[in-house]
């Protein structure tokens, strides 16, 4: 009979997390993972291109929980006990050391996601961690009908080879649809898995042939709706993406996913209202009468993008700004501060497969990462209904969740 004192029912961020933490504080108990791959870590190696991004450079728990959409309350109180700094210590106490970029993301020094995987594989070793692959988990019973639990163990776990038993259960599996099944059989609710992180595929005569091209301060939001977000923008092949837009998708996961991914985006590219830009395009008017419109690129907007806002508020080539009539004048700010883009569908964001959904966080303590139905059952990473922008934030709620499990069991 293949008894363990815990289990963790998935090898990969969270899962490994958990399981040397546990090891590593008590090293008297029993401690597997059961992958349903043949190996592990899989979203570890291709995060952040292959580089890893293992947290963000936010040190203030109430600034940190502001990019989670969903577990933005739940999250606050486990950052004040395992965040950012935590993290980062954590890894450099096991000879990882992370840097920070401009924007905030932090990587491993080497900028390969394999140090940590070795990291994690190490440590794992070293304390003694079972880590058996190909392991797919058919079925989770409490050990007696009851719910008595009168055995030496509390949890069955069927996978194709066999059956394990356990005292404790960490289901740390991300967005797995089968295992949501199972927590469900066991009386969780599970919110609806939808995409959390993706960018808009948009056919647009104003961004055709220019994909590379970056907005840096731009404001967007989703014309009915209250969604709204601001920030970089890039222009892709197939639309746009960078922050400005995967924010968007992050905070709108549920309400774009009920539009089916059809819907109208307004875009200011400048930030400045209609009226106030109309007043400086006249000013500029009046100042350069002589030069063509199309060649003056303004606002510290790129040529690019310049010009083809330009075309679009159809002014050609050669008109002079002293030439310009009210009407192009008005279209002009109007495409500078309220354009209006079709999107028609979504693309995943690089390798990032975040989703929305999970355990109903209604019945986990997280004071503990606990079941609040099934004594000695806990959860980590992002099989809960917790999922954040991108930058690092998803890892860091799978470090916290996991940890605070090893802290707590």
């Amino acid at each position: 009979m293949n008894v363990k004192d815990i289990i963790i029912i998935g090898g990969g961020a969270a899962g490994f997390f958990a399981a040397i933490n546990i090891a590593e504080r008590h090293p008297h108990l029993t401690v597997a993972i059961l992958e349903r791959g043949k190996e592990g870590l899989q979203k570890v190696k291709v995060s952040g291109g292959g580089r890893c991004n293992v947290t963000h450079a936010e040190f203030v728990p109430t600034e940190l929980v502001s990019n989670y959409p969903r577990g933005e309350k739940e999250l606050l109180g486990p950052f004040h006990q395992f965040m950012t700094g935590d993290t980062i210590d954590w890894f450099e106490k096991r000879g990882v050391k992370l840097k920070i970029e401009d924007d905030g993301r932090m990587f491993p020094i080497t900028d390969s996601s394999q140090t940590i995987i070795d990291c994690f594989l190490n440590e794992a070793k070293n304390h003694k961690v079972e880590v058996f692959y190909n392991e797919s988990v058919k079925k989770i019973e409490l050990s007696s009908p009851d719910g008595t639990r009168d055995f030496d163990h509390n949890f069955n776990v069927e996978t194709l080879s066999g059956v394990f038993y356990c005292k404790k259960l960490v289901i740390a599996t991300g967005s797995n649809p089968k295992i949501w099944k199972l927590l469900e059989d066991l009386g969780h609710r599970i919110s609806p898995a939808v995409p959390s992180l993706f960018t808009f595929n948009i056919k647009d005569e104003r961004i055709k042939d220019i994909p590379g091209v970056v907005a840096q301060h731009v404001q967007v939001k989703v014309v009915g709706s209250n969604l709204y977000s601001e920030g970089p923008l890039l222009i892709t092949h197939v639309g746009m993406s960078a922050p400005a837009i995967l924010k968007l998708s992050a905070y709108g996961a549920i309400e774009l996913a009920e539009r089916n991914y059809k819907f109208d985006i307004e875009i200011n590219f400048i930030q400045q209202s209609f009226e106030a830009c109309l007043e400086h395009l006249k000013a500029i008017k009046q100042n350069i009468a002589k030069k063509t419109v199309f060649k003056l690129t303004q606002f510290d907007l790129p040529k690019r993008l310049w010009h083809k806002l330009v075309q679009a508020s159809g002014i050609d080539q050669e008109t002079r700004w002293a030439d310009l009539n009210k009407q192009q004048l008005e279209n002009l700010a109007s495409q500078l501060t309220q354009a209006v883009f079709k999107v028609d569908g979504k693309s995943t964001f690089k390798e990032e497969f975040v989703t929305a959904g999970g355990v109903d966080l209604k019945e986990i303590n997280f004071k503990n990462f606990e079941s609040k139905l099934h004594k000695n059952l806990y959860f980590a990473g992002e099989v809960i209904n917790v999922d954040a922008v991108t930058g690092g934030f998803n890892f860091q709620n799978a470090w916290t969740g996991a940890y605070l499990i090893a802290k707590n069991i």
